[in-house]
């Protein structure tokens, strides 16, 4: 028992030592809970809150600014240039910024506005508060003055008054508006800027014009000084416009104007004439240049509108194509009646040539090497024109280009009309050692309308009545459909020979027939020696010109036609062709052509002509010749290329512009009239020249 009474006594004693030592910590605890705010509000006092008068980089050192301060004042970008604006604009009116102020007022540095509405905004300048606020700018800072303000306890400055809201929303505004003015004034001056510069190009792009110089009005001024017909093309321009402004004119009122515009067209019409280059125009068109430049300069100033410019343009290019269209179908008559008359020098030579003939004695009217005519071994042409001057083309530029002219045979036939001129012209003058052999059509016997359907039919009343009927077309478009077909030559029985070649030359193996509208330029020799395979005709082919097939000559619609011919058939040139006669008479490719001619008569298979029964006879018995032997359409074709005709054996003017007519293409007539002696007396008697 005793042992467990000191246990217990030794127990309290325990607990008493606990209970002391847990009142220290307890103390301790006390202590620094009153210490450490007491700590802070003497530190607080001792150091102010930081403002931003005093956050300078400048004059900051380096003990007196912390790590967090020295990266905030190191990072330029932390605040924004409009914060800065914005902090430094309301510092004087709000006083210092501490944290106390931003912790009541978080929108404030985010541009929101506390205890305010969009909508009240307008209020705030237009109604009267008891203080006013007055912002004054200067420079670049503004300046916020408070004018009679009362001054403020120790409750007001911890807590900022009511309008101090009104003054930030105030200031904010004012500095957007001045940015606003900034940046309009910026894009104003960018939109000058770009303006000057636009003017300035389109000054330097206007110097090449010179309009000062003779009042010219045409943006391709300096093009057309360096070609030869600039003053033409721009005389023409000024025309256009004139004419586009007298529209306008007429529309406005402006008669005066318009009047004299009419008059000046006339004037450059008169200047213009029918100039090509600026060699032809009048020695006074620098002035009516000038005159029309000033003039369109000032309908310009008065009507000018690029809407109505612009539609006067496209009635005046509708106008011209309609007017385009009546003188292409006027040409195309024209032309076709100019293909059927003769030259007025042609004529007059055939007719002195004709006198000189029938003055000659009998026994001299003869051609010289007269046994020459059937000798096999010889070269032999075929030619049958009644033009003198054509055929002394083709004879002496065939001789001129021969190797061995002594060997070359011409027999050529003609009308009766003719057969003394040109009979005439080569007792005056020989080809050479070459023979020549004249004859008259009309002393074919056996050639009668009994034997020759085209020769029976050229008969008929009814193509008489085709031909010669006073039933004339009303319009000159019908005629010109319809005129070709009544050329001439399709009376001539001469354009039919071509089908009688060995009735005409029996003891002839091969001949090579020539159309008197032709110029050799190679000798031709080497078409002797071309192996025709079992064919009949050997012809240049022209596949290439779609207007060379059979469907553009034969009538199709035709069953006959239809049945025996491919209407994408490859034709043929005439003008230049070798024949080989011996193979004609085995294939009787002269019954061939009786019997489709009389299939003919009424004229239903085919127009008239000579090609058109040429592709139908010599159809499948047609050997192709290599292009270069015999180049065609300088009679209407401007755009041959000058190296075919350069490396062609012969070259063709077929077509109605040919080489002896006024309206031949210039640029191939030299080919042509090289060939012609123009000092020849006679030529010189009949005016003829080159």
């Amino acid at each position: 028992m005793h042992f467990k009474r000191g246990n217990i006594s030794n127990g309290f004693r325990n607990r008493g030592n606990i209970r002391n030592r847990c009142h220290l910590p307890v103390a301790f605890l006390l202590f620094v809970s009153i210490a450490t705010p007491l700590l802070f509000l003497v530190v607080r006092g001792l150091h102010p809150p930081i403002t931003l008068d005093q956050i300078d980089a400048s004059s900051l050192s380096n003990s007196q600014v912390d790590w967090r301060e020295k990266l905030a004042i190191q990072d330029g970008n932390i605040f924004s240039k409009e914060l800065i604006n914005i902090i430094k604009a309301g510092k004087d009116e709000l006083g210092p910024w501490s944290l106390d102020f931003v912790r009541k007022h978080p929108g404030s540095l985010s541009g929101k506005i506390d205890g305010l509405e969009l909508s009240n905004q307008n209020d705030v300048n237009e109604t009267k508060k008891p203080y006013e606020t007055v912002a004054e700018t200067q420079g670049n800072s503004h300046v916020t003055k408070v004018i009679n303000s009362p001054p403020m306890d120790r409750k007001e400055k911890d807590e900022p008054p009511k309008l101090d809201n009104d003054r930030e929303q105030i200031i904010r505004r004012q500095m957007r508006e001045k940015r606003r003015m900034l940046r309009a004034v910026d894009l104003m001056q960018m939109n000058d800027e770009a303006t000057v510069k636009l003017e300035n190009a389109v000054i330097e792009h206007s110097k090449p014009v010179d309009s000062a110089t003779l009042g010219k009005y045409n943006i391709w001024r300096k093009d057309n000084d360096e070609i030869s017909d600039g003053n033409v093309r721009l005389i023409r321009d000024q025309i256009i416009m004139a004419k586009v402004y007298s529209l306008l004119a007429r529309e406005k009122t402006q008669y005066n104007l318009r009047q004299d515009l009419l008059i000046q067209i006339k004037e450059s019409q008169h200047v213009l004439g029918d100039a090509s280059s600026d060699a032809e125009l009048l020695f006074d068109y620098a002035e009516k240049i000038k005159a029309m430049g000033q003039l369109l300069s000032k309908s310009r100033e008065k009507l000018y509108s690029c809407r109505a410019v612009t539609q006067k343009l496209r009635v005046l290019i509708q106008s011209e194509n309609e007017q385009v269209r009546g003188f292409k179908k006027q040409s195309s008559f024209l032309s076709q009646l100019a293909a059927k008359t003769v030259p007025i020098g042609v004529h007059c030579l055939s007719m002195r040539l004709t006198i000189g003939y029938n003055l000659l004695p009998q026994e001299k009217r003869t051609l010289p090497n007269s046994n020459n005519l059937e000798n096999p071994s010889f070269y032999h042409y075929a030619l049958f024109s009644d033009n003198v001057l054509a055929a002394s083309v083709v004879v002496n530029s065939t001789i001129m280009n021969a190797k061995e002219p002594e060997k070359h045979v011409f027999h050529l036939v003609t009308d009766k009309l003719n057969h003394g001129a040109m009979t005439m012209w080569f007792l005056l003058n020989p080809p050479g050692k070459a023979t020549i052999q004249v004859e008259n059509v009309d002393d074919f016997k056996w050639l009668n309308s009994s034997y020759c359907p085209v020769l029976r039919q050229l008969e008929s009343s009814d193509t008489k009545k085709y031909y010669f009927n006073a039933d004339h077309p009303t319009t000159i478009s019908a005629g010109a459909s319809n005129l070709k077909y009544r050329n001439p030559k399709y009376l001539s029985m001469l354009n039919h020979l071509r089908f009688y070649l060995p009735q005409i030359y029996p003891n002839l193996d091969k001949i090579l027939f020539l159309d008197d509208d032709i110029v050799i330029q190679k000798d031709l020799t080497g078409l002797w020696d071309v192996d025709l395979k079992g064919n009949v005709n050997g012809a240049v082919e022209t596949c290439g010109q779609s207007f060379h097939r059979f469907d553009k000559y034969l009538n199709f619609s035709n069953p006959d036609i239809l049945r025996n011919f491919d209407p994408n058939a490859c034709g043929w040139a005439y003008g230049m062709n070798i024949f080989d006669l011996k193979e004609w008479k085995n294939k009787d490719i002269t019954g061939i052509y009786h019997k489709w001619q009389n299939m003919n008569e009424d004229r239903t298979l085919w127009k008239l002509g000579t090609l058109p029964p040429g592709l139908i006879t010599f159809y499948g018995l047609t050997h192709p010749l290599s292009k270069s032997w015999h180049v065609l359409g300088l009679g209407y074709n401007p755009s041959v290329d000058r190296s075919e005709i350069m490396n062609a054996s012969v070259i063709h003017y077929n077509g109605n512009m040919k080489p002896w007519l006024e309206l031949a293409i210039t640029k191939y007539k030299g080919y042509w009239s090289r060939y012609i002696n123009y000092d020849h007396q006679y030529l010189q008697n009949c005016n003829l020249s080159e």
